[in-house]
């Protein structure tokens, strides 16, 4: 068995546990991060069909968790899942698909079929996990939902987040979480035009000027391989990147396309976007 399937996924039980996630939560997120979840609320979760659960090694180190809440949203109840963390060592290995089948198939057995949560539309790796490894979709923006935190993970940016929308038992879920349609084959067949070139100049990948009235059933907006790497490059550029994705994100949305997939480009990725109508 891999060191991988060895890891147990389970709920947190004693307040060890549960203090180990908070400190987890500053090794993650920085240690002057004030935005971490603390034990009450990690608790309580629990008690009202959350999830608040922690992955553990064989040597029942803390290695990753996830944590969620559930309430009401226009006569449904849903899942909002707040915070999902991994080792560093452990990122590029599988342990947050894991994480979020165990999460998925834990509200199932409650009945709860709808998860949301946020990510930063410029960071390419957790686009790719959401949309093409587990099969969310998103057709919401949202500017500076956090405001201006204090993690260096945000810091210069801001933290504009586009809300994801997983339906946990559908074709497309079932079908990506299991690894059969992860690479989005389909999407990269999609014919579809850029809202805006870019321009590769010094080593650094810059948007060009935006196209925002295209009428046409695909549409792609690209973004850079890693925005972590281009704000040590250079913060002002990635600004820019900032208003370019907002722009062209919040327009296409607003026209009724819905982002669906990330697609790998050699210097860049760029998003996919359907008009519902297509989506059907």
């Amino acid at each position: 068995m891999s060191d991988m399937g060895r890891i147990e996924i389970r709920p947190f039980e004693s307040i060890d546990e549960f203090q180990q996630c908070v400190e987890f939560q500053a090794h993650t997120w920085g240690g002057h991060f004030t935005e971490r979840v603390p034990i009450a609320i990690l608790k309580v979760s629990q008690r009202l069909g959350g999830i608040s659960s922690g992955a553990y090694d064989t040597k029942g180190q803390l290695v990753g968790f996830i944590f969620g809440m559930t309430g009401v949203q226009n006569g449904e109840v849903v899942h909002w899942s707040d915070m999902l963390a991994v080792k560093p060592d452990l990122r590029n290995s599988g342990l947050g698909v894991r994480l979020k089948d165990y999460q998925r198939k834990a509200l199932l057995a409650k009945g709860i079929r709808k998860m949301h949560w946020t990510f930063d539309p410029l960071e390419s790796k957790n686009a790719y996990l959401n949309l093409n490894k587990l099969g969310a979709t998103s057709k919401e923006y949202i500017r500076d939902i956090y405001g201006q935190t204090d993690s260096p993970l945000h810091s210069g940016i801001g933290t504009d987040r586009l809300v994801t929308t997983w339906i946990l038992d559908s074709p497309r879920t079932i079908e990506r979480i299991q690894g059969e349609g992860h690479n989005s084959e389909a999407a990269q067949k999609v014919r579809h035009l850029s809202v805006f070139e870019v321009e590769k100049k010094h080593g650094l990948i810059r948007p060009m000027q935006p196209n925002l009235n295209l009428a046409v059933p695909a549409v792609s907006i690209p973004i850079p391989l890693s925005i972590q790497s281009l704000k040590k490059e250079s913060l002002e550029l990635a600004v820019e990147w900032r208003v370019a994705v907002r722009n062209a994100l919040i327009t296409y949305i607003k026209e009724g396309y819905e982002v669906t997939d990330l697609l790998r480009r050699e210097d860049y990725s760029e998003y996919l976007l359907l008009e519902a109508k297509r989506l059907g």
